[in-house]
Protein backbone atom coordinates (compact mmCIF):
# COMPACT_ATOMS: atom_id res chain seq x y z
CA UNK A 1 0.00 0.00 0.00
CA UNK A 2 1.20 3.49 -0.83
CA UNK A 3 1.09 6.37 1.64
CA UNK A 4 1.08 10.04 0.73
CA UNK A 5 1.44 13.08 2.97
CA UNK A 6 0.83 16.61 1.75
CA UNK A 7 2.02 19.83 3.34
CA UNK A 8 2.41 23.51 2.57
CA UNK A 9 -1.17 24.70 2.41
CA UNK A 10 -2.08 27.94 4.14
CA UNK A 11 -3.87 31.24 3.69
CA UNK A 12 -2.48 33.52 0.99
CA UNK A 13 -3.60 36.77 -0.56
CA UNK A 14 -4.75 36.97 -4.20
CA UNK A 15 -1.75 37.16 -6.50
CA UNK A 16 0.40 35.25 -4.06
CA UNK A 17 2.32 32.01 -4.41
CA UNK A 18 2.51 28.71 -2.56
CA UNK A 19 4.53 25.53 -2.84
CA UNK A 20 2.85 22.30 -1.82
CA UNK A 21 4.78 19.13 -1.05
CA UNK A 22 3.80 15.47 -1.27
CA UNK A 23 5.97 12.75 0.27
CA UNK A 24 5.30 9.22 -0.94
CA UNK A 25 6.20 6.01 0.87
CA UNK A 26 5.29 2.35 0.98
CA UNK A 27 4.46 0.37 -2.14
CA UNK A 28 5.65 2.78 -4.82
CA UNK A 29 7.15 0.48 -7.44
CA UNK A 30 3.94 0.22 -9.47
CA UNK A 31 2.87 3.82 -9.01
CA UNK A 32 4.25 5.46 -12.14
CA UNK A 33 2.40 8.73 -11.78
CA UNK A 34 1.82 11.35 -9.11
CA UNK A 35 -1.03 13.79 -9.44
CA UNK A 36 -2.44 16.77 -7.64
CA UNK A 37 -6.17 17.21 -7.34
CA UNK A 38 -8.20 19.79 -5.50
CA UNK A 39 -11.63 19.81 -3.99
CA UNK A 40 -13.46 22.98 -3.10
CA UNK A 41 -16.30 22.92 -0.63
CA UNK A 42 -19.39 21.39 -2.18
CA UNK A 43 -17.66 20.58 -5.47
CA UNK A 44 -16.26 17.49 -7.15
CA UNK A 45 -12.61 16.57 -6.98
CA UNK A 46 -10.80 18.37 -9.80
CA UNK A 47 -7.59 17.39 -11.58
CA UNK A 48 -4.79 19.97 -11.35
CA UNK A 49 -1.53 18.41 -12.58
CA UNK A 50 0.33 15.12 -12.86
CA UNK A 51 3.87 13.93 -13.41
CA UNK A 52 5.54 10.65 -14.26
CA UNK A 53 8.30 9.63 -11.87
CA UNK A 54 10.39 8.26 -14.74
CA UNK A 55 11.08 10.82 -17.41
CA UNK A 56 9.19 13.66 -15.74
CA UNK A 57 6.46 14.02 -18.36
CA UNK A 58 3.76 16.37 -17.09
CA UNK A 59 0.07 16.99 -17.62
CA UNK A 60 -1.90 20.07 -16.54
CA UNK A 61 -5.47 21.20 -16.35
CA UNK A 62 -6.38 24.28 -18.34
CA UNK A 63 -6.72 26.31 -15.15
CA UNK A 64 -3.23 25.28 -14.00
CA UNK A 65 -1.36 25.84 -17.25
CA UNK A 66 0.97 28.83 -17.05
CA UNK A 67 0.42 29.35 -13.32
CA UNK A 68 1.26 26.03 -11.65
CA UNK A 69 4.32 23.82 -12.01
CA UNK A 70 4.56 20.22 -10.89
CA UNK A 71 7.97 18.69 -10.21
CA UNK A 72 9.46 15.69 -8.43
CA UNK A 73 12.63 14.34 -6.85
CA UNK A 74 12.78 10.58 -7.24
CA UNK A 75 15.53 10.18 -4.66
CA UNK A 76 13.36 11.89 -2.04
CA UNK A 77 10.08 10.29 -3.18
CA UNK A 78 8.72 13.81 -3.10
CA UNK A 79 6.67 15.86 -5.52
CA UNK A 80 5.83 19.54 -5.40
CA UNK A 81 3.19 21.82 -6.80
CA UNK A 82 4.38 25.39 -7.26
CA UNK A 83 1.39 27.71 -7.55
CA UNK A 84 1.63 31.32 -8.68
CA UNK A 85 -0.86 34.10 -9.36
CA UNK A 86 -3.33 32.51 -7.00
CA UNK A 87 -6.91 33.74 -6.98
CA UNK A 88 -9.90 33.00 -4.73
CA UNK A 89 -11.12 30.34 -7.17
CA UNK A 90 -8.03 28.32 -6.26
CA UNK A 91 -9.28 27.92 -2.69
CA UNK A 92 -9.65 24.20 -2.00
CA UNK A 93 -8.21 21.19 -0.26
CA UNK A 94 -5.31 20.02 -2.38
CA UNK A 95 -4.64 16.29 -2.45
CA UNK A 96 -1.87 14.27 -4.02
CA UNK A 97 -2.52 10.84 -5.47
CA UNK A 98 -0.45 7.95 -6.81
CA UNK A 99 -1.39 5.67 -9.65
CA UNK A 100 -0.02 3.48 -12.43
CA UNK A 101 -1.04 5.88 -15.19
CA UNK A 102 -1.00 9.63 -15.68
CA UNK A 103 -4.68 10.41 -16.06
CA UNK A 104 -7.05 13.25 -15.26
CA UNK A 105 -9.71 11.08 -13.66
CA UNK A 106 -9.45 10.56 -9.88
CA UNK A 107 -10.68 7.00 -10.38
CA UNK A 108 -7.33 6.10 -12.00
CA UNK A 109 -5.41 6.66 -8.76
CA UNK A 110 -4.94 4.08 -6.06
CA UNK A 111 -3.58 6.03 -3.12
CA UNK A 112 -4.48 9.40 -1.71
CA UNK A 113 -3.16 11.74 0.91
CA UNK A 114 -5.33 13.52 3.47
CA UNK A 115 -5.00 16.88 1.75
CA UNK A 116 -3.78 20.32 2.66
CA UNK A 117 -5.98 23.40 2.77
CA UNK A 118 -5.21 26.35 0.50
CA UNK A 119 -7.20 29.51 1.11
CA UNK A 120 -6.86 32.52 -1.17
CA UNK A 121 -8.55 35.65 0.08
CA UNK A 122 -7.92 39.23 0.95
Amino acid sequence: QVQLVESGGRWVQPGGSLRLSCVVSGRTYDQAALAWFRQASGKDREFVAAIRWIGGRTLYSDSAKGRFTISRDNAKNTAWLEMNSLNPEDTAVYLCAAGPYMRKSPHEYDGWGQGTQVTVSS
